[in-house]
């Protein structure tokens, strides 16, 4: 499988306001990774700092997900249309991960 990034699905919403790479409800990490334990998957990129950190331009993707039981998981990417992350059993979750 090989995938450019302009394929790789979006990060369309992120509302987890403590993380640098958030602004105004929009990832600015180039690429995030989806991480965590079965049952909850949490955003690995979530830093929790002041200084705000990522690119000026919103083109966040999903770069890896760690999450093999999800139904959007195909040999460890995502291929969903699109994630959100938000608040969960962690600060910073994947609200698109569902267990297959």
């Amino acid at each position: 499988m090989s995938m450019t990034l302009d394929e790789l699905p979006a990060v369309a919403e992120c509302s987890v306001t403590g993380c640098s790479y958030n602004d105004h409800s929009h990832c600015h990490a180039a690429a995030v990774t989806i991480a965590g334990s079965v049952g909850d998957a949490e955003c690995a990129t979530f830093i929790p700092l002041g200084a705000k950190g990522g690119l000026d331009k919103v083109i966040s993707h999903v770069g890896a997900c760690q999450r093999s039981e999800c139904i959007h998981n195909s040999s460890l990417e995502c291929t969903a249309a699109a994630v959100r992350v938000g608040p969960g059993a962690e600060e910073a979750d994947c609200l698109t991960y569902e267990v297959a």
